[in-house]
């Protein structure tokens, strides 16, 4: 069964909008330990939100896993993994982490506990919350 994941970007460095611009990327860059452990979970099909950092600081889009977690061919490193991913529809409107922040729904999501893990995983019942949040 697919799961969900929530991946953090910074948009000045690779946003939503390149995702879109370019259809199709692998997601790089993680060195997190927990983050690397979520990262080689990710598998094809999975579904992922993708979340602005910096001044944005929301959910913006989401993607499609196209390749589940692989080791990083331009690292010598195996346990630095990479995942490519595919846009496949922006949000209605971003859901910001304040917002987040407020719905109890989301009591005990990562992204609110662990400020500083840039990949987590996201249950049925988190994700409903957002795709609601992003409705409104």
């Amino acid at each position: 069964m697919a799961q969900r994941w929530l991946l953090k970007t910074e948009p000045s460095t690779y946003s939503w909008a390149d995702l879109v611009r370019d259809r199709r990327t692998v997601w790089d860059g993680v060195k997190n330990a927990l983050a690397l452990k979520h990262l080689a979970a990710v598998a094809t099909g999975d579904e992922v939100l993708v979340y602005h950092t910096g001044d944005e600081k929301a959910a913006v889009g989401i993607a499609k896993v196209v390749r589940g977690g692989y080791p990083d061919p331009k690292q010598k490193d195996a346990r630095l993994v990479v995942v490519d991913l595919e846009p496949s529809k922006a949000l209605a409107r971003p859901v910001a982490l304040g917002a987040m922040r407020a719905n109890r729904k989301l009591a005990g999501f990562d992204l609110l506990r662990l400020p500083r893990l840039s990949v987590m995983p996201v249950s049925a019942e988190q994700w409903a919350a957002i795709m609601e949040m992003a409705r409104r």
